[in-house]
């Protein structure tokens, strides 16, 4: 266990190096705003009472693109058991979209520049006169800022040293978490992490052997996902990792795989096809699970009786690992153990810092993404 709530198993490959613990030494002395935004005492830049009044909304919209959507649907799909509230994810363009009538909208509306196109379209299409909005962005005169001012909403100002995919727990992820219910405090993990030994052993353990495994050209960072309330976390993993490590003609490919599902079509590849992969197995182990019916199995398939789903799903990731072992292809594997927000927090933390030190290992910028840029610009230009 490398906290009360994450059981894990590195990878098999140990790569000893001390470059590592020296980058992260000096990533955690430089303290920058990232880093304190993963602390329980970073300052949110918003009076949490001020928002009070609207905890009573059912209904909540959450407009948004990139990071400043994937990290709050992250939040809501691990956690949406402890959630009571309707909320909704926009955060792409889709030629269906309608204004909602007759039902009325908190909307919170994020984007870091305020000048996102899509964020810009989707508001244009969905705010009612009756809703009731809140902007997170930067404070520069940007365009949904104005808006915001037209519409009479609150604004909070979204840190400009923090961008989209490393926000998930400053304001742009906390104060969605406060209106869903949650106890932001509890995901800011960071303060107890770091004294935690066990934490920072496996996760310099496990930024060394995927530096092996990129040396070794095995680009595709693939992860076995067991828990369908998962997902949301991957595909944030997926933007963080691609977005920060995706740059001058380096870059790891993150891929997710829903399973079991996915033994039905893509595991023959994954056995016995190219090389180029390492793998990421997650899996939460919870109670609450459905039951075979001991009277409607035929007796070809008594193993399965008195079984719980969980036990099957259970049976079947040990099973593809053992597969793994004995095919020597490399894996990591998580099983989680309790679903609060303390855990999840501990997880965003682990993939940060991860990210972080692999992309200075690699000699690369893991905060910017210039290339993203030339395609807004050239649909600024198509458009004009």
């Amino acid at each position: 266990m490398i906290t009360n709530g994450i059981k894990f198993k590195s990878f098999r490959i140990h790569r000893k190096s001390s470059k590592i613990k020296k980058i992260l030494e000096t990533v955690l002395k430089k303290n920058n705003s990232i880093l304190q935004s993963l602390k329980d005492n970073y300052k949110n830049s918003y009076d949490l009472k001020k928002f009070k009044k609207f905890k009573n909304f059912k209904n909540l919209r959450l407009i948004g693109m990139g990071g400043s959507s994937l990290g709050v649907k992250a939040i809501h799909s691990f956690l949406k058991d402890k959630i009571k509230k309707k909320f909704l994810f926009i955060d792409n363009l889709d030629l269906n979209l309608k204004k909602i009538r007759n039902q009325k909208f908190l909307n919170l509306v994020i984007s870091k520049s305020g000048e996102t196109l899509e964020t810009i379209v989707n508001c244009n299409i969905l705010i009612n006169k009756s809703d009731k909005n809140i902007f997170i962005t930067e404070n520069n005169k940007n365009y949904l800022l104005k808006l915001a001012e037209k519409l009479k909403a609150e604004v909070v100002e979204h840190n400009n040293f923090i961008g989209g995919r490393y926000s998930v727990l400053s304001e742009t992820g906390m104060l969605p978490a406060e209106l869903m219910g949650l106890n932001s405090n509890k995901f800011r993990q960071l303060n107890n992490l770091i004294k935690n030994k066990k934490f920072l052993n496996t996760l310099i353990s496990n930024v060394n052997s995927i530096l092996f495994f990129i040396k070794k050209k095995k680009y595709n960072s693939i992860i076995l996902n067991y828990d369908p309330k998962s997902e949301g976390l991957f595909y944030w993993y997926q933007q963080l990792v691609a977005e920060s490590l995706g740059k001058n003609k380096k870059g790891l490919l993150p891929i997710i795989s829903n399973m079991p599902k996915d033994n039905h079509s893509v595991m023959q590849l994954y056995l016995d096809g190219f090389k180029n992969n390492f793998f990421t197995f997650f899996y939460v182990n919870e109670n609450n699970s459905s039951k075979i019916i001991n009277k409607t199995i035929l007796n070809s398939k008594n193993y399965l009786k008195n079984k719980k789903l969980k036990d099957i799903i259970f049976a079947q990731k040990k099973a593809t690992e053992n597969i793994f072992d004995k095919k020597n292809i490399p894996f990591r594997s998580f099983e989680i153990f309790k679903r609060d927000e303390k855990t999840l927090g501990e997880l965003f933390n682990f993939f940060i810092l991860e990210t972080i030190l692999l992309s200075k290992a690699m000699n690369l910028n893991p905060y910017n993404q210039p290339a993203v840029e030339l395609i807004k610009n050239q649909t600024k230009i198509i458009l004009s």
